[in-house]
């Protein structure tokens, strides 16, 4: 689909907000509230809640590839990370096998408030999707991933 498509598209909608990039942006911040929500019902921030979610997936990773996964300054990730261990839901450790790096894991309290964050943010989903049949939601994630956005465009989160 060229630029003149997309135009040509555009214009024949009688609604200017009906334009996908409002509606897009219109749902994604609706949808970016509502998960925002639900991780504060849990007691977590948005940054908190992902960082437990990756590390609910791997367990453990070094301070570093965790910034990196997380596309967050590692200063920034600090602060993350001191919350969460002051809160005991995660642990930092020198790695063994390397004292200049650092090892996160997730601890069992971690793991038990993460269900609680998996169980707030699947019923948003559920919310959101329930008009949608599981075939249009698989079709919808991978419209969504052929969007062209760059890692290196600016996302807003707040902490």
């Amino acid at each position: 689909m060229t630029v003149d498509d997309i135009a040509a598209a555009t214009a024949a909608d009688s609604d200017p907000l009906d334009r996908l990039g409002f509606l897009l942006a219109r749902n994604g911040a609706i949808a970016n509230s509502r998960v925002h929500h639900a991780l504060k019902s849990c007691g977590l921030a948005l940054r908190q809640g992902t960082t437990l979610m990756l590390l609910g997936t791997s367990g453990f990773m070094s301070q570093r590839a965790l910034a990196t996964t997380l596309e967050v300054d590692p200063s920034i990730l600090v602060g993350v990370l001191n919350d969460l261990e002051s809160a005991h839901l995660v642990e930092r450790r020198r790695d063994p096998s390397d004292r200049r790096r650092h090892i996160v894991a997730i601890t069992e309290e971690g793991r038990c408030l993460l269900a609680e964050a998996h169980q707030a943010v699947t019923e948003v989903e559920e919310g959101l999707f329930a008009d949608l049949t599981p075939e249009e939601i698989t079709a919808l994630r991978g419209l969504l991933a052929r969007v062209r956005t760059s890692p290196r465009d600016p996302v807003c989160f707040e902490q």
